[in-house]
């Protein structure tokens, strides 16, 4: 079955950004000179997806104005000549590809986040992009990666790198299997030592529309919030989860440290252009 659905979690506060976030959502800071949540956007795109579910919050309406038409700049830049900007405005959302927006009135995790689209997703498979992880160099994208491989076996799946030392206890790890097929669970945020493997689960997902019965049952996990990693393990434990190794570079920009990096990176590609 085609992935069609993506869901793009973008409630969060962005307090490591203050106080730039405090009136912009962290997700239209800009790489070079895009904004991050459409990189996601362009990647899910690119995998053959149609219909974009961002689950905003309190102050997150700049999101939707940044997808929606603006036929005002659009005239404005047409008027003065800049025809190639006008076409670049206009065409941040191609034709056919729907945007539908709804709202996390408190934010109680990502799992929780994800349980917010439910209506909007309907029964069918989808994806998951979460933007803070800027994935470059590789095209088509990982959630192309992840819908080819779910059409492979109809099971979730998981991007995964590797991740080796201390760092190991920000993700989610991978429990490997015995046999070598699917993983075996995964494990929100494990101290170093006891980490099940270096395999940790990055920000990119394929899942299919059973999960939302998962997460309606599960309690406060990491961090008092309705985690999605304790939601995958419940699958994972039953066989239903496979993983995607990452193709090209990833970034953590949910840093500032990790967010200038992936600047200084793209724009040092665009000056050897």
């Amino acid at each position: 079955m085609k992935i069609r659905k993506a869901v793009f979690p973008v409630a969060g506060f962005g307090t490591r950004f203050l106080p730039a976030t405090k009136a912009m959502p962290k997700e239209l800071l800009p790489i070079v000179d895009k904004p991050l949540i459409q990189y996601a956007v362009e990647e899910a795109i690119a995998a053959g997806i149609d219909t974009l579910i961002f689950v905003t919050g309190r102050n997150k309406r700049a999101i939707e104005d940044h997808f929606d038409a603006n036929n005002e700049l659009e005239t404005m830049l047409r008027a003065k000549g800049k025809d190639a900007e006008a076409d670049m405005v206009r065409n941040i959302i191609p034709a056919g590809v729907e945007c539908i927006f709804v709202r996390q009135a408190k934010q109680l995790g990502l799992g929780h986040a994800v349980l917010c689209a439910e209506r909007a997703v309907s029964d069918d498979p989808f994806a998951v992009l979460l933007a803070d992880d800027f994935l470059t160099d590789y095209v088509p994208g990982v959630t192309a990666d992840l819908a080819q491989a779910f059409a492979s076996s109809g099971k979730s799946q998981l991007s995964v790198m590797e991740v080796d030392g201390p760092d190991i206890s920000k993700y989610g790890v991978v429990v490997p299997n015995g046999s070598g097929a699917g993983i075996a669970g995964l494990v929100e945020k494990p101290d170093a030592g006891d980490a099940p493997s270096n395999l940790a689960s990055i920000g990119r997902y394929v899942l299919t529309p059973d999960i939302f019965d998962t997460l309606r049952g599960l309690s406060a996990g990491s961090g008092g919030e309705i985690q999605l990693a304790d939601a995958i393990n419940i699958h994972a434990q039953q066989g239903l989860v496979e993983t995607v190794r990452i193709n090209g570079r990833r970034f953590d920009c949910g840093s500032v440290d990790g967010f200038m990096m992936a600047s200084h990176y793209e724009y040092q590609k665009r000056l050897e252009i």
